[in-house]
């Protein structure tokens, strides 16, 4: 088969090194890809828009048979439904089913249509009224811009102050542009996070094992929020209990009400959870897989992604049954200095030759590029992020770390606590 990857982060870096392993896969495409995908794929820029007709032309005259759509942007602009009608099959949703990612007033209409637990929440465009609104709510709250906004636009408010200026910056300053002309003050809910992901061919939903991201960027969990500054899987927060009753309450619910609406979603459903004191809560669903928790999923599948990609795309996941091994794999991002502020970019990566990968370290690719004098250098808020995997939790933890040491860049910033609260669970 000949397959292309759309997109070129950790998250893609993580995609070609588990479908370079399928024996289905004879020649791999990356559009844009990076220089970490570029050791398994062929890279190239490929323009997107206006309207994907130039990326069609190529995948008729490639004779492509699978496109993996990596980011959320392409998936809600429509670039499923274009390579479908040239009939051209796709892992991915089309841009009715992304909405459950690109509109979280859609997400949590469908939740309350669907019964799933959520925060209660209220939606709003106009400042004065949503000032008026929050005078009446006791903080902590959430601010929420409503459209995509890279994973930036989430502000939790521990005070009313932060949550005015929360609400100024997204419809008076318009800092996430359109995404954030709409946002949503929603309740706070207490506990630890947890992400479930499921694979879907529109008929039937098959939960992937479970992860937990790291989202602020500092320790501790304190500071805004990033794309995701770590992970790793399996997540013993979510216990073999609470994992049946997310797929009862929460995936299966959610297929259920996209179907009423009509909507044929292929791909991935990521659900965003709070484990409370009441049970299990979705913050948020995504419609693809998540980055960084496909960095430490992947490593733990044992199922051949690109069968399971086809068969979500052909209609016939029920056939299939998802392996995992039971070993725990983590991921740690370094970040750029400033991140997810402003930043530098150009910073020359070092260390990098030293580290020796193999079938459970791997070092994923997100923001770097080659400079004109061939150095890998920094290109993005989050460079790149090591996976280790072991039988043992703290001894993944302990080489991803290793791993980590041996790399060095100008600015270079990580989160020092990545599975704490794992290894905090599992104490006797």
């Amino acid at each position: 088969m000949r397959i292309l990857i759309i997109g070129g982060g950790g998250r893609e870096h993580a995609l070609a090194w588990k479908i370079a392993q399928s024996p289905l896969c004879d020649t791999l495409y990356c559009a844009p890809g990076n220089p970490g995908i570029a050791r398994l794929a062929q890279c190239f820029a490929l323009p997107l828009q206006p309207d994907f007709a130039e990326l069609v032309g190529w995948c008729l005259a490639q004779h492509i048979h699978l496109v993996v759509v990596g980011p959320e942007r392409p998936l809600a602009e429509g670039i499923v439904d274009v390579l479908s009608a040239a009939g051209i099959k796709c892992f991915g949703p089309r841009a009715d089913g992304a909405r459950l990612e690109s509109s979280k007033k859609f997400a949590k209409e469908l939740m309350l249509e669907a019964g799933i637990p959520t925060a209660a929440a209220r939606s709003f465009t106009e400042l004065g009224f949503a000032l008026s609104w929050l005078k009446n709510q006791a903080p902590p709250v959430v601010i929420k811009a409503v459209g995509l906004a890279e994973g930036k636009g989430v502000t939790v408010a521990r005070t009313r102050a932060e949550a005015e200026a929360a609400l100024r910056q997204c419809l008076e300053a318009r800092v996430f542009g359109a995404a954030g002309g709409e946002v949503l003050i929603e309740e706070f809910l207490e506990g630890e996070e947890a992400s479930l992901l499921a694979f879907t061919d529109g008929r039937a939903i098959k939960a992937m094992d479970t992860a937990q991201d790291h989202k602020p960027v500092f320790d501790g969990d304190l500071g805004p929020n990033t794309g995701g500054m770590g992970s790793y899987s399996p997540a013993p927060v979510v216990t073999p209990e609470l994992y049946r009753e997310c797929d009862e309450r929460v995936l299966q619910p959610c297929l259920k009400a996209l179907q009423r609406r009509g909507i044929d979603y292929r791909g991935v459903v990521y659900a965003g959870l709070m484990i409370t004191k009441d049970g299990p809560k979705v913050i948020e669903f995504n419609c693809r897989f998540g980055d960084p928790e496909t960095q430490a999923l992947l490593p733990r599948l044992k199922t051949d992604l690109v069968e399971v990609m086809l068969a979500c795309a052909e209609g016939r996941l029920a056939e299939l049954d998802l392996e995992w091994t039971d070993e725990a794999a983590v991921c740690v991002v370094a970040a750029s200095g400033g991140y997810p502020g402003p930043y530098e970019k150009g910073k020359v990566i070092r260390g990098l030759d030293q580290v020796a990968e193999s079938a459970d370290t791997m070092v994923f690719h997100a923001g770097t590029a080659a400079n004109a004098g061939g150095d890998l250098v920094t290109a993005g808020g989050r460079v790149l992020g090591v996976t280790a995997r072991d039988a043992d939790l703290r001894v993944a933890i302990e080489r991803a770390y290793g791993v980590m040491g041996q790399i060095h860049f100008d600015g270079m910033h990580t989160r020092s606590d990545i599975g704490r609260k794992a290894l905090e669970r599992m104490k006797p």
